[in-house]
C-alpha cells in the first residue's frame, strides 16, 4: 500500500536477497532495512549501504537476523519481505525453471542451489509442469543440510549450522511454502562438503555448490 511504502521494508539475508531488495527500495523511494548475519560478505553489506539500505548485522547465520527482524519493537511497523518462501518470491523464481528449458529445451538433469527452498521449489514447479522426465536435483551444503532435515521431520525444522563457504545457503529452516512444493516436486537433494565447494571456488560463486556430494535423498 502507499502507506506501507512510506513506512518502509525488511528483511534478513546473507546477501543476495537484501542486495536486490535494497536496489528496487531505492529506485521506488521505500525505506528499506536489512538484517545481516556475521558470516555475510562484507562486499555485499557495503552494496546494500550503497543502496541507501539500513544494514544492521545481527546473529550467525539468516534464522538469527530472521528471528530479529520479527521480534524487536524497533522494527515494528515494516512489512517483511521473506526472500524465499513469500509465495511471490516463489513464484518469481520460476522463471528461472522457464527460462532454462527456453534455452536448453534438451536438458535432462537441472541443478539448483538450496538455502531457503523458495528457489528450488518455483523453478523445479516450473521444469516439471513444462518437461516431466527433466530430472531437478536441488543441492544443499552438508554444514547446513535443513531441507533433508525438514524430509526427515515431515515439516520443516532447525537444521544443526555450522559456517560455511555456500553462506547464501545457510538458512537454518527450510520455508514451510517453498518446503511443501519443492518436496512434490524435486527429484534428489543431494550435499556437498567444504572441501568440494572451494574447490571449484574460482569458477563458481559461493552460493552455487558443484554437483558433487556427500549425502543423497532420492523422492520416493
Amino acid at each position: 500500500s502507499e502507506e506501507q511504502s512510506k513506512v518502509g521494508v525488511i528483511a534478513a539475508s546473507a546477501g543476495n536477497h537484501a542486495l536486490a531488495l535494497a536496489w528496487h527500495g531505492k529506485q521506488m523511494g521505500i525505506p528499506v532495512t536489512v538484517l545481516m548475519p556475521t558470516l555475510a560478505p562484507l562486499a555485499k553489506v557495503s552494496r546494500c549501504r550503497a543502496f541507501g539500505a539500513n544494514v544492521v548485522i545481527h546473529g550467525a547465520n539468516i534464522g538469527e537476523a530472521k528471528l530479529l527482524a520479527e521480534t524487536d519493537p524497533e522494527f515494528a511497523g515494516l512489512q517483511y519481505i521473506n526472500g524465499y518462501d513469500d509465495p511471490e518470491i516463489v513464484a518469481g523464481a520460476g522463471t528461472m525453471g522457464l527460462e532454462i528449458l527456453e534455452q536448453l529445451p534438451e536438458a535432462d538433469f537441472v541443478i539448483i542451489p538450496c538455502g531457503g527452498a523458495g528457489l528450488l521449489a518455483g523453478s523445479a514447479l516450473a521444469i516439471k509442469t513444462l518437461k516431466p522426465t527433466c530430472h531437478v536435483i536441488g543441492v544443499e551444503p552438508k554444514r547446513c543440510a535443513s531441507f533433508l532435515a525438514a524430509l526427515e521431520a515431515g515439516e520443516p525444522v532447525a537444521a544443526p549450522t555450522t559456517p560455511t563457504l555456500a553462506d547464501g545457503l545457510a538458512v537454518p529452516t527450510v520455508g514451510g511454502n517453498a518446503f511443501l512444493v519443492a518436496r512434490e516436486y524435486a527429484d534428489d537433494i543431494e550435499q556437498v562438503g567444504e572441501h568440494e565447494i572451494g574447490e571449484l571456488g574460482f569458477r563458481h560463486h559461493p552460493s552455487a555448490p558443484p554437483n558433487t556430494h556427500t549425502h543423497s535423498h532420492h523422492r520416493p
